[in-house]
């Protein structure tokens, strides 16, 4: 009968690591599946912040354009104000 639980055991100890044999495969690629899932969120929110980052720069860009194209038109403005007033004169 003594024997009988050692084998018992024994048959138990290998269903049971049979089991932890498979399941821990399954657990190391949902570990793999979730940390590449992290990198991949962690690429998107850099690529989010470039882009966000280049956006700035373009509307920075486009301010001092119409900013100067202001400027020329007002300078354009006061040079036709001159010729006419030079006319008259």
């Amino acid at each position: 009968m003594e024997n009988g639980y050692i084998i018992l055991s024994i048959i138990a100890l290998l269903f049971l690591s049979m089991y932890g044999y498979s399941y821990m495969t399954v657990a190391i690629e949902k570990f793999r599946l979730n940390k590449q899932k992290k990198r991949d969120i962690h690429k998107d929110e850099l690529r989010r912040q470039q882009r966000i980052k280049n956006q700035e720069i373009r509307d920075e860009k486009f301010r001092k354009f119409n900013k100067r194209k202001e400027e020329i038109q007002h300078e354009l403005m006061l040079l036709e104000k001159m010729k006419e007033k030079q006319k008259v004169s």
